[in-house]
């Protein structure tokens, strides 16, 4: 009996050894890098993909070379129920832990979209197409959807000029409603509710401001001038003039060739403020912080004119006459 009884521990003995060595062996293996290439590699976790398929994608693209101890390892620590979806960025040294730490984390891969001050809601969707962000008509049936834009908040029938124009960071396929939602949040948040405040002591809705922002921002792009600008316009809608702004009359005109033509100025569209007063009745581009800070806030002057100059800079004018001499100095090239 003795005999049996020592043989049974030494077995015992010899069996926890090995597993011990086996503990450590997976211990080491866990916190030593194993990727050999030089290179980061990006890997995909698709929405319901199994963890044993994730396990061959690292394994194909050379990632791990033990799939058993990876796959003992994510289910010993719980990571094989906690990986998210998603592009997640791989560094060459790192870790079979800490790439397992990062599947969990969420930290994906981001894309970096920029969307220029001055676009249009075609501009801002064929940006997010190009780019492999959007679908372009998915985009624009929801930007276009008043239903959509009304659960948004948004005073308008379309999200024109309420896309706000900035640099945006999405995982890959991001929905078009959570590029939107996304884009208008920061709408929201550049006009607080000081600004509101400040449209409606003018006399002025939001949507108002926001039609006059779009305007500044497409007549000029140089930041100084703006608050100028958005005098002349204060001004010329205090005395019942016409802005007379070849931009808006360009939004109007369907598949513009780039070439504005006096038959254009006298065609009565919607917002051809060259044939009829006041604001037209949307914005006709994503305004940027300053030309909505302009609008809400414009310089007191006099000028009720400006035309462009060489240098892509603006003459302004108190008056009708000094306007024609500008024109004439600047557009027609006579001294």
């Amino acid at each position: 009996m003795k005999k049996l009884l020592t043989v049974m521990l030494v077995f015992a003995l010899g069996i926890s050894s090995v597993a011990a060595a086996l503990v450590y062996d997976l211990i080491k293996y866990a916190d030593t890098p194993v990727f050999e290439k030089e290179e980061p590699v990006i890997v995909e976790i698709t929405r319901g993909q199994s963890f044993a398929s994730v396990i061959r994608t690292l394994e194909e693209k050379g990632i791990i070379t033990h799939p058993l101890k990876f796959k003992v390892i994510s289910r010993y620590t719980g990571h094989d129920k906690t990986t998210r979806f998603g592009e997640y960025h791989i560094d060459p040294q790192m870790t079979p832990m800490e790439i397992l730490n990062r599947f969990s984390s969420g930290q994906v891969v981001l894309h970096k979209v920029t969307i220029p001050e001055g676009f249009s809601m075609a501009n801002i969707a064929a940006r997010l197409e190009s780019t492999g962000l959007c679908d372009r008509e998915k985009f624009m049936a929801l930007a276009t959807d008043p239903e959509f834009v009304e659960s948004l908040g948004i005073p308008a029938t379309t999200l024109e000029g309420y896309l706000f124009p900035d640099s945006y960071f999405f995982e890959k396929n991001p929905s078009e409603k959570t590029v939107i939602r996304t884009m208008v949040g920061k709408f929201n948040q550049a006009f607080d509710q000081k600004w509101r405040e400040r449209a409606e002591e003018m006399g002025f809705t939001v949507h108002e401001i926001v039609t006059l922002a779009s305007i500044i921002e497409k007549e000029t792009g140089h930041e100084e001038e703006r608050a100028k600008v958005a005098s002349v316009f204060h001004n010329r809608l205090k005395r019942n003039m016409r802005l007379d702004s070849d931009p808006t009359v360009i939004y109007g005109i369907e598949n513009f060739d780039g070439r504005i033509r006096t038959k254009h100025l006298r065609e009565r569209t919607p917002y051809n403020t060259y044939t009829l007063r006041g604001l037209p009745p949307g914005p006709i581009a994503s305004p940027g912080f300053a030309s909505l800070h302009a609008a809400l806030y414009p310089i007191e002057t006099d000028y009720l004119f400006f035309v462009a100059k060489s240098d892509r800079e603006h003459y302004f004018s108190k008056n009708y006459e000094e306007h024609k001499r500008a024109v004439q100095k600047y557009i027609l090239g006579n001294k």
